[in-house]
């Protein structure tokens, strides 16, 4: 059982992830345009984001536009991002973005969360990635991977729906801390606690205290 209470391990976590990594942190995922940080993003699906950064230098030189994506031919884009895994989703995915974005958006990515949720392939954590980097828009939490598994690991909450697991870390993070905090999580995952690290991470070893 938990020593701390819900709101108690927040700040601890909060005071711990700021004392590692000052500033604000960015999606290491490279990109020129919009459309290709949502490319990108879709792409990072259960895949690291070094291998997406080796598949898309290639991949955005030869699709250069929204309407390129819009038009390739599917069997030759899950050649080029076969190495991300789950190709043939992605594949689909990204092209059939292409086409809402272009037809339904005039080929601008949308502003807000609702209608980024009605582009194929984006669920609540892309959207939050893509209107924060883009926009500035803070709109919730970025709940990947490593921001499921830690919330879970330093008891912030009970679930595993991501987005119910956000809908958590809303109520214990103020607002002015969410786009920082998806980041500082995701880096502190990477860096301090791999899944295969058990609760010998500082900021688990902080909250047995």
């Amino acid at each position: 059982m938990p020593t701390h209470s819900l709101r108690s391990r927040a700040r601890i976590v909060a005071r711990e992830l700021d004392k590692l990594y000052s500033g604000t942190l960015r999606t290491p995922l490279h990109y020129r345009t919009p459309f290709e940080l949502l490319v990108a993003v879709i792409l990072s699906a259960q895949c690291t984001d070094e291998k997406v950064n080796e598949v898309t230098k290639k991949l955005f030189k030869k699709y250069r536009s929204i309407r390129a994506f819009a038009n390739a031919q599917p069997k030759e884009l899950e050649k080029d991002i076969f190495s991300t895994g789950f190709y043939r989703a992605k594949t689909k995915s990204v092209i059939c973005a292409a086409r809402v974005v272009l037809n339904e958006f005039a080929g601008v990515l949308p502003r807000t969360i609702p209608e980024m949720l009605r582009i194929p392939g984006v669920g609540r954590k892309t959207a939050n990635v893509v209107l924060g980097h883009i926009y500035g828009v803070v709109d919730g939490i970025a709940v990947d991977t490593h921001v499921r598994r830690l919330a879970k690991k330093f008891c912030l909450t009970t679930d595993t729906d991501p987005n119910k697991i956000e809908q958590d870390l809303m109520k214990l993070f103020p607002q002015k801390e969410w786009w920082k905090v998806s980041y500082q999580l995701k880096a502190y995952g990477r860096e301090y606690s791999p899944a295969r690290k058990g609760n010998t991470d500082p900021i688990s070893i902080r909250l047995q205290k």
